[in-house]
């Protein structure tokens, strides 16, 4: 659980640390403000993907599935930064399916967490695996991270691409070319690499 008393002094040391006067107008409520802030954009700390992915229909086809373009917000644990972008899902049931919107809740309940991209695109290519049990799952991430575009290297526009897969997606190459096709996108990897 988010302790805003904690964040509200964190944040005021910050800001003495950096040289502010704590007490201006433009700063008196800040930490506050930011307790606030981070209660929301860490939300992700106290839920759990199965909650979302939990309840499942009956198909009698067992067709591809693809959500793409889930805009995602996340925080970098290496510089407390934003990372934002979209998240692309798709997977091959196995007799269920799950309602639409519970996958971009997935990539919330990751999201939402200090993290990193590669970490974050594991964690929802293996809960939609370890709940839907589908007969694969394949996840790709892109996105924008602050910690490169606006210092360090500062590099805007600059995108980072990441690739999860399970079951079929996996093992079969046509899946994974028609999960490019389907995203509009050439196959981006070997396969005999990974």
């Amino acid at each position: 659980m988010v302790d805003q008393i904690k964040i509200k002094e964190a944040v005021r040391l910050l800001l003495e640390g950096i040289g502010e006067d704590t007490e201006r107008e433009g700063l008196k409520e800040t930490p506050d403000r930011i307790a606030r802030m981070y209660a929301e954009i860490y939300a992700g700390m106290e839920e759990d993907a199965a909650g979302h992915l939990s309840k499942t229909f009956k198909v009698e086809s067992n067709e591809i599935v693809l959500v793409k373009d889930i805009t995602f917000y996340s925080m970098c644990e290496h510089h407390l930064m934003p990372f934002y972008g979209k998240a692309h899902i798709a997977y091959l049931p196995d007799g269920r399916v799950v309602g639409l919107s519970k996958l971009a809740r997935t990539v919330e309940v990751y999201a939402r967490r200090p993290q990193i991209q590669e970490q974050l695109t594991v964690q929802i290519v293996e809960a939609v695996m370890q709940h839907l049990k589908p007969q694969g799952v394949m996840v790709m991430l892109e996105a924008e991270h602050t910690c490169m575009t606006m210092r360090g290297v500062e590099k805007p526009g600059s995108k980072t691409v990441t690739l999860a897969s399970r079951g079929c997606f996996q093992e079969d190459p046509k899946w994974q070319e028609l999960f490019f096709r389907m995203l509009g996108k050439e196959k981006v990897y070997n396969q005999d690499l990974i």
